[in-house]
C-alpha cells in the first residue's frame, strides 16, 4: 500500500462523498469532524433494526432516560430523580427542567412512554420488560409512572441499555409511528441534529451541535453523564474501500475511522500523527445465525448439523488474524463474565457426526442461501467459512454477495427463500448487548411474532428466560443462564464464532475521545 497517495486520487476514487465531505460554505470555519464509520447510513430509525449504524445515529441525535457507566451502573440521563415504591411495583420519573426536541417542542411525559411502548415492541429487553408492565402512566408534563404486575429486577437495566435497541426517546408523534416502519422525521433531543438537506442515503450523512441541548453536569462515562457537544459539525462519510480510506486519514482527508480492518492496524500503528484507540475493551461477539422458517434449517437436527461443522478459530483468523485482538469463547453470555459457561457447546468440530445429523434430517440436496456483506469488513470474511463448512458436509451453498444495509433490509423478510427470503446470516455485536438471556437477542425464543431475524421459536427457552428475569439472586441467575445456553445449543439458536476487540483510528488533532460500547461524538474536540 502506498502511503503517500495524493489528494487528488483519493478524492477521485471516493467520488462525490469525499470531494464534498468540506460541506456547504457555511461550515468554513467551524469545527468539522470528518469520520468514516463501519456502514453506510439507509435505515435512519433506530427501533425497527438492530444495525448499529443506525443506533450510533440514534445516539448522535437522541438522548435516553437512563445510561449506562463504565462501572455498569445504571444513571439517570433525562431524568432529574426517579423512585421506586416500597413494595417494587411503581417506579416514577420525573423530567430534567429544560429538555427540548430539535424542532423546539419541550419533552413531555407523553413523548417518554409512546417512546418506551414502541422500544418494547422490537427490543427483546423492552418486550420482556412490557411484559411484566401492568401500566404507563403521565401524572404531569414532566412526571410519569410505570407499574409492574409482579416485581421485576431489570427495569433500571432495560430502560438504560446501552445498545441495539437502545430506548431513544423521541416525540410522541414520531414514536406513535408502527414499530415496523422508519419515522418520517429524525427528530430527537440529543446533542447533534439531523441535516436533512445533506443526508445522503448509504453515501453522506451530516450532524450540526444542537445549541439547545442541556448536557448533564457530571463527567461523561462510557454513555452516562455530560453529553458536552465541542464539534460544530460532524460529517460520515461512507467510503466501502478501506485501503483508500486508510490512504485519507493518513494524508488528513478525513478525521477518523471506526473499524479499520486489523489487517491495516499495522500500517496505521506506523503513521505519526495517528492515533489506535481500543475504546471498546468488553469487545465484539461474531455470529452466524440461520432462518427456522425455511427449509432446511426448520429442522433441528439440521441445524445440529451445521453446529458440529463449523469451527470457530476458523471464523477468527479469516475474521481477525491477529491473536492480540481474538479469542475463541463459546460463552453466548461473553466470556470473562459472570454468567460465562460452556453448557451445551459442542466441545470442537466433528464432521462425521455432522454428516449423521444431515442424513437424520433428511437433508434433501436444497441449496443454502448464505448472505454476505461485501461492505462490513468485520463481518465480511465470515460467510465464506461456513460456505466451506457446509459444502464439506455435503451441503449445496450459494453465496449470495450484497452491500450492508441490503442484507439488513433483507434479513428482516420471512419469506420463503425464491421470493427473496434467506437461509444463513452472520452478524456482529457488542458484548455489551450480550451479557444475559435478556437482552442477548440471539436466545429470543418467541418466533415470528417477537422474535429476532431467524424467528427461533422454543417456549422451554422463554420458561427459561422468564425465570432469569424474576430471579434476583446472582448464583441462581448463573444457573439459569447455563440452562438457557444449554438449550440454544441443543436448539441450534446460534453459533458464536467467537470473541474480538476492534480499536478506532483517528488523527491525533481528534481529543476527548470516550470510551464505550458504542462510538460516540460528545466531548470530541479538534485541534
Amino acid at each position: 500500500m502506498r502511503a503517500g497517495l495524493t489528494r487528488r486520487f483519493v478524492a477521485a476514487a471516493v467520488g462525490a462523498a469525499l470531494a464534498g465531505a468540506a460541506g456547504p460554505a457555511s461550515a468554513q470555519g467551524k469545527s468539522v469532524l470528518k469520520v468514516v464509520m463501519h456502514s453506510g447510513l439507509r435505515i435512519t430509525d433506530p427501533i425497527i433494526t438492530t444495525a448499529y449504524i443506525a443506533r450510533n445515529h440514534g445516539y448522535m441525535i437522541y438522548d435516553t432516560l437512563f445510561a449506562t457507566d463504565e462501572h455498569f451502573e445504571i444513571k439517570p440521563q433525562m431524568l432529574k430523580e426517579y423512585k421506586v415504591s416500597d413494595d417494587k411495583l411503581t417506579y416514577t420519573f420525573t423530567l430534567r427542567d429544560g429538555l427540548k426536541f430539535h424542532d423546539g417542542a419541550p419533552v413531555t411525559s407523553e413523548d417518554c412512554i409512546a417512546s418506551i411502548q414502541r422500544w418494547g415492541k422490537r427490543d427483546g429487553m423492552g418486550q420482556k420488560l412490557m411484559e411484566y408492565t401492568a401500566a404507563l402512566k403521565a401524572a404531569d408534563d414532566k412526571t410519569f409512572t410505570l407499574t409492574l404486575k409482579q416485581p421485576y429486577g431489570l427495569v433500571l437495566a432495560s430502560l438504560g441499555k446501552p445498545s441495539s435497541n437502545v430506548p431513544f426517546i423521541m416525540p410522541r408523534r414520531m414514536a406513535e409511528t408502527p414499530a415496523d416502519r422508519n419515522v418520517p422525521e429524525e427528530i430527537g433531543s440529543g446533542p447533534f441534529r439531523f441535516v436533512k438537506g445533506e443526508f445522503q442515503p448509504g453515501l453522506k450523512v451530516v450532524y450540526e451541535k444542537n445549541p439547545d441541548y442541556l448536557p448533564r453536569p457530571e463527567a461523561p462515562s462510557w454513555l452516562a453523564g455530560g453529553k458536552v457537544a465541542k464539534l460544530d459539525r460532524v460529517e460520515w462519510i461512507n467510503i466501502p474501500d478501506y485501503q483508500t480510506a486508510v490512504n485519507a486519514l493518513i494524508n488528513g482527508e478525513i478525521d477518523y475511522i471506526e473499524q479499520p480492518p486489523h489487517d491495516f492496524l499495522p500500517v496505521l500503528k506506523g503513521q505519526k500523527g495517528i492515533v489506535i484507540n481500543n475504546y471498546n475493551k468488553l469487545g465484539f461477539s461474531s455470529m452466524l445465525r440461520m432462518n427456522w422458517l425455511n427449509p432446511p434449517f426448520d429442522n433441528p437436527k439440521i441445524r445440529q448439523a451445521v453446529l458440529w461443522a463449523v469451527n470457530q478459530q476458523d471464523y477468527l483468523d479469516a475474521q481477525i488474524g491477529n491473536p492480540d485482538f481474538m479469542q475463541p469463547c463459546l460463552a453466548m453470555f461473553v466470556c470473562g463474565t459472570p454468567n460465562a459457561t460452556d453448557a451445551g457447546a459442542p466441545p470442537k468440530p466433528d464432521l462425521a457426526k455432522a454428516k449423521q445429523l444431515l442424513k437424520e434430517g433428511g437433508y434433501d440436496g436444497r441449496p443454502v442461501v448464505i448472505m454476505q456483506p461485501t461492505d462490513l469488513a468485520i463481518v465480511a470474511p465470515l460467510a465464506p467459512v461456513t460456505a466451506q463448512a457446509l459444502r464439506a458436509i455435503g451441503m449445496k451453498v450459494d453465496l449470495q454477495s450484497m452491500d450492508w444495509q441490503t442484507l439488513v433490509g433483507r434479513r428482516a423478510k420471512q419469506d420463503p427463500v425464491d421470493q427473496g427470503g434467506w437461509n444463513v446470516f452472520h452478524t456482529s455485536w457488542v458484548n455489551a448487548d450480550m451479557l444475559n438471556p435478556i437482552a442477548n437477542v440471539g436466545v429470543n425464543g418467541k418466533g415470528k411474532v417477537g422474535g429476532w431475524f431467524g424467528w427461533a421459536e422454543d417456549p422451554e427457552i422463554e420458561s427459561l428466560r422468564d425465570a432469569y428475569a424474576r430471579e434476583t439472586d446472582a448464583g441462581k441467575q448463573k444457573e439459569l443462564a447455563a440452562a438457557v445456553q444449554k438449550r440454544a445449543y441443543e436448539m441450534g439458536f446460534y453459533f458464536p464464532t467467537g470473541q474480538y476487540t476492534s480499536p478506532l483510528a483517528y488523527r491525533s488533532a481528534v481529543t476527548g475521545v470516550l470510551d464505550g460500547p458504542a462510538p460516540v461524538f460528545w466531548n470530541i474536540e479538534k485541534k
